[in-house]
């Protein structure tokens, strides 16, 4: 459970910088990983972003002082590292739904958001199937986009992706390109210089079409998860089970290479545009 620890450890950073700047680089060098990938294993585990959870528990802590001390409603702004009082309000009010002066009338509501716990559960009322594999390096050709920072927008945006691709003939392109039994169609999201990107693609060693790109993933384990029907789930979701539920247990660590979805290749063929019957989930483990 060392990542855990480390996960935990960069919350405590957080939680003693909230009054002062907070550095998610420094955050990410003590969970011991890139700032994007801290970002998005935050956002998977917990469901909001970085910048989301760093902003509610100050307004939290604003809140208690406001009610709690004598302090001007521009100090305590500036305590908690607002330069402007117009964006201090704003915040507050974002979180409240009331203004920091209103926050001191006797009886008013507010939101109270704790610092986080992080607890690890088995839950035996839904199992993951489950492989780890090793395999040698792998090559990939597809078309390429960045992805938002925020994971709860993954699904949306590389759907428009797929759909975009098979209405201009792109995913039956790629499709053209196998050359194994091994050439299932995925959806792989690879952490880049800028950011994370996502490539639909197909694992190939044939040259590169014109409007497309190649990316080789090296020798590593993977961590294999079986989905159907019903149980298809977001990244979001596969991620959340992955860190919560089984890695945890497993006596792994996470590789940060790549993180993948493969599907069929013979229903995406028949119809692009169709959520399939099946879907592995792959992660890259060590």
């Amino acid at each position: 459970m060392d990542w855990i620890k480390r996960f935990l450890n960069a919350i405590d950073y957080i939680e003693d910088n909230l009054t002062n700047d907070i550095s998610f680089d420094e955050a990410a060098r003590i969970a011991l990983c890139s700032k994007n990938y801290f970002q998005r294993m935050f956002s998977y585990v917990t469901g909001m972003t970085l910048s989301e959870y760093a902003r509610q528990r100050r307004m939290t802590l604003a809140a208690f002082d406001l009610q709690n001390s004598d302090m001007k409603v521009q100090e305590i702004g500036a305590k908690y590292n607002y330069v402007s009082p117009t964006s201090f309000h704003r915040a507050f009010r974002d979180i409240h739904g009331v203004s920091p002066s209103q926050a001191r009338i006797p009886g008013t509501e507010m939101n109270s958001f704790p610092r986080i716990h992080l607890s690890i559960s088995m839950n035996r009322a839904s199992n993951l199937r489950y492989r780890v594999e090793k395999r040698e390096e792998m090559r990939f050709v597809g078309v390429r986009t960045s992805l938002p920072k925020d994971v709860s927008q993954y699904e949306k945006y590389y759907g428009k992706f797929w759909l975009n691709a098979a209405s201009v003939g792109v995913i039956k392109k790629i499709i053209e390109l196998e050359d194994s039994t091994e050439s299932d169609i995925c959806g792989l999201i690879k952490e880049d210089e800028n950011g994370p990107s996502y490539y639909l693609a197909i694992r190939t060693n044939k040259s590169v079409p014109k409007g497309m790109t190649a990316v080789t993933l090296p020798t590593s384990k993977w961590a294999v998860f079986t989905y159907f029907g019903d149980e298809l789930l977001t990244y979001e979701e596969a991620n959340r089970r992955f860190f919560t539920e089984w890695l945890p247990f497993s006596g792994f660590e996470e590789a940060q290479i790549a993180e993948m979805k493969v599907y069929p290749l013979k229903e995406v063929l028949d119809d692009p545009k169709v959520y399939c019957s099946k879907c592995e989930f792959w992660i890259a483990i060590r």
